[in-house]
């Protein structure tokens, strides 16, 4: 059984920065997986924005947090971070920690499991 639980969201200004953490648990390994942040704001769909592959070569970041949100891992915890920064009121939300995708033609999909998620808010 995999389980992704996520960690450190919580209530911080415009302009601040944040640290999530997704600590991964049983039959998956940071190593071994690409590893993904996505995230969904009320009334909108999930979005994926950050992304690592499993020997940590490749980082993608989508346009809306480019420059502002770094995705890094730390394979021996077993734990995967999103370090944000520069943050705005549209990026609250609620952001999720995903593992085993496929990567296709710079197409990262399939995830094969999700977690909880933690609420990021940002006020202005």
């Amino acid at each position: 059984r995999v389980q992704l639980v996520e960690s450190g969201g919580g209530s911080v200004q415009a302009g601040g920065p944040l640290r999530v953490s997704c600590v991964a648990a049983g039959d998956i390994y940071l190593s071994q997986s690409c590893m993904g942040w996505f995230r969904q704001a009320p009334g909108k769909e999930r979005e994926g924005i950050a992304y690592v592959n499993s020997d940590d070569t490749a980082r993608r970041t989508a346009a809306p947090v480019n420059g502002r949100f770094t995705i890094s891992k730390d394979n021996a915890k077993n734990t995967l971070y999103l370090q944000m920064s520069s943050l705005k009121p549209e990026d609250t939300a609620m952001y999720f920690c995903a593992a085993d995708c496929e990567i296709s033609r710079g197409v990262w999909m399939k995830w094969g499991y999700y977690g909880q998620g933690t609420q990021v808010t940002v006020s202005s």
